[in-house]
């Protein structure tokens, strides 16, 4: 399960560099805590770091449970895509709002097939 394991821990890497780009954004755009609004460059850093935790909240406990009861490989190769695709949604919506539907849709397949794994191979393991 380490392969698993270290995958969820760069994911969470992630999450709290963009949470380092949400303050340099804050700084940058002049967006004092606690505002969450006031500047359209500013909420696009910080949705992207919101909408990663939401993301997070699936992948982890799915991955791991993936991982404990389909297969670590195939665990660990859906959590790399799941890294590339925040970074390709992080990149894309930091841009433009409208760039953001590949990475989120990338994002959205790898949790489904995540979570839907991670039931079958818990409800075989049960029967």
């Amino acid at each position: 399960m380490e392969p698993v394991y270290l995958v969820i821990a760069v994911a969470l890497l992630g999450y709290f560099v963009l949470g380092g780009l949400v303050g340099r954004a804050r700084s940058k755009y002049g967006v004092k805590a606690p505002a969450m609004t006031g500047n359209p460059d500013f909420e696009r850093v910080n949705r992207v770091h919101q909408n990663t935790l939401e993301s997070l909240v699936a992948f982890i406990p799915a991955c791991w449970i993936f991982g404990a009861y389909v297969s670590v490989t195939w665990a660990t190769v859906l959590g790399v895509l799941f890294i590339v695709a925040r970074a390709i949604y992080a990149v894309g919506y930091i841009r433009a709002a409208e760039r953001r539907g590949p990475g989120a849709g990338l994002t959205g397949v790898v949790n489904i097939v995540l979570v839907l794994g991670a039931m079958v191979g818990l409800v075989r393991a049960l029967l």
